[in-house]
C-alpha cells in the first residue's frame, strides 16, 4: 500500500493524499509534478528511475488505511545529479 507521503522531497511543497499534483517512482519516491518536469526531467535522483502521478485514494478508505505523516525531505543536490540526469534524461523510463 503507498504510503502517500505528505511533501515533495525537493521543495518541500505539500502533496495531501488528494493532490494531482504528486509524482512518484517505482520506489515511491515523492516529488511534485514542477520539480519533475522543471528540475528532474522525469529522472528520480534517488534510483534513475521515472515517475508516474501517484494515484488518489478513496476519502472512505483514506478512514480506514490514513496517509503517512512521516515527512521525506531531501532537497536535490545539483551538482551531484548532474552526472544521473546527464545520463539518464533522453532516455526513456521503460528503457532505463
Amino acid at each position: 500500500m503507498l504510503e502517500l507521503r505528505p511533501v515533495c522531497e525537493n521543495c518541500g511543497n505539500p502533496l495531501p493524499p488528494n493532490s494531482t499534483e504528486a509524482m512518484i517512482c517505482s520506489f515511491e519516491c515523492t516529488f511534485c509534478i514542477t520539480c519533475v518536469t522543471d528540475i528532474l526531467q522525469n529522472v528520480c535522483p534517488n534510483c534513475g528511475g521515472g515517475f508516474v502521478q501517484r494515484p488518489v485514494r478513496p476519502v472512505a478508505e483514506l478512514e480506514k488505511y490514513p496517509a503517512t505523516t512521516k515527512m521525506v525531505l531531501k532537497p536535490v543536490n545539483m551538482a551531484v545529479f548532474a552526472a544521473l540526469l546527464e545520463r539518464y534524461r533522453l532516455v526513456e523510463a521503460n528503457l532505463r
